[in-house]
């Protein structure tokens, strides 16, 4: 890390790209390339931003907008502003204080925060922190034991949902981390699971293992039952891509799906979250809220993806960038300009309510006038 970060915002950073660009430069490179390194060749992290500059919006005008909200109800509680923040790990790489700086600024303008697994802060002492709705990220642990007791720690510390990472049973192909040589410090480590035991390799000389022991406890579908059974809380399954697992996971009993490729750090030529989106969406119909997750940077790609069918969308790497650059007022500061520019896309395609957003905002090129 750096000496620490500034806590006034640069005056000439106004968007979350003004923010990549400041963490940048002030985290050291082997940090750097962790926090925005992808899977293999970087395509899908590519792709998941081209989806979103790819698509056009269809400019309204003249709505009443005296009566605008951004606010919808989601698991029964009212959410101010369809954004939260996404579950990232070890946010002490970039701030001291770590999660605990981001649930203060996240806290400060009533946006929820996950909070992950591999966070570098003990789970209840985030939501001691915490004055906003918090959901516990959880990774299936090698045995059944050592998950639930995660999961009643985050039931007795008040989290409001349980939201299960299932697209990473392995560890992605990170060639950028690889060249950089990222090893996390001595002062980073996930607390939560302190003294749980991982996955054994049980490879031999000349075997991989990928298939010799780090897949012997990867979680699978009877697993997902199992929590089912275990836990009153809503459960999401995230880094769901393909419709056939969202119908499984339907009728697995999850309350709710986000659609996520893992930020393209995992398997590298997935689609973009936005593409995966509108095919999960249209197997889903409804059933179950989505969630989208994965290269949103703008206001606008909010909307779009409330447009294909999202009822939210998660932020993970900005809200680094922001904690690096600012702390919690960096934190406050972006999800703020996130807000704002939502507002005005809104406004500015005539969608006085986040339930008027549909595909009718997505521009669609009007037939030949015959």
């Amino acid at each position: 890390m750096t000496d620490g970060p500034q806590h006034a915002v640069p005056p000439d950073c106004v968007s979350a790209a003004d923010y990549e660009r400041y963490a940048q430069a002030r985290l050291p490179a082997d940090v750097w390339a962790y926090i925005a390194g992808a899977g293999a060749d970087g395509f899908t992290q590519r792709w998941n931003r081209e989806a979103f500059d790819n698509m056009r919006l269809a400019g309204r005008v003249l709505t009443d907008m005296k009566v605008a909200s951004t606010e919808r109800v989601l698991f029964g509680k009212a959410l101010t502003v369809p954004i939260l923040v996404a579950p990232v790990a070890h946010q002490k790489l970039v701030h001291p204080d770590g999660e605990l700086a981001a649930v203060l600024g996240a806290s400060a303008v009533s946006v929820w925060m996950t909070v992950s697994t591999l966070a570098s802060v003990r789970l209840e002492e985030v939501a001691e922190a915490a004055q906003t709705t918090l959901w516990f990220q959880l990774y299936m642990q090698a045995t059944r034991e050592a998950t639930l007791s995660l999961v009643r720690r985050a039931e007795a510390a008040g989290y409001a949902a349980i939201v299960v990472t299932v697209d990473a049973p392995v560890n992605g192909v990170r060639n950028i981390e690889q060249r950089a040589g990222f090893r996390l410090p001595p002062h980073v480590r996930p607390v939560n699971i302190d003294g749980v035991p991982g996955p054994v390799s049980r490879a031999g000389p000349g075997e991989s293992p990928v298939f010799k022991g780090l897949l012997d406890h990867a979680p699978t579908w009877a697993d997902v039952e199992w929590l089912r059974s275990e836990t009153k809380l809503p459960i999401l399954l995230k880094g769901i891509v393909h419709p056939d697992d969202a119908e499984r996971a339907i009728a697995s009993g999850v309350d709710g799906i986000v659609v996520s490729n893992h930020g393209g750090r995992t398997l590298d030529t997935l689609p973009a979250s936005l593409d995966a989106l509108e095919a999960v969406a249209w197997r889903v119909a409804g059933r179950v809220p989505l969630i989208l997750d994965g290269g949103i940077r703008r206001g606008t790609d909010v909307l779009k993806a409330l447009a294909l069918g999202a009822q939210a969308v998660m932020i993970g790497q900005p809200i680094l960038h922001a904690l690096a650059v600012a702390g919690p007022v960096g934190v406050i500061h972006l999800l703020t300009i996130l807000r704002a520019e939502f507002e005005a896309a809104m406004a500015l395609t005539g969608c006085a309510r986040v339930g008027d957003i549909t595909r009718s905002v997505l521009w669609e090129p009007p037939g030949s006038i015959g």
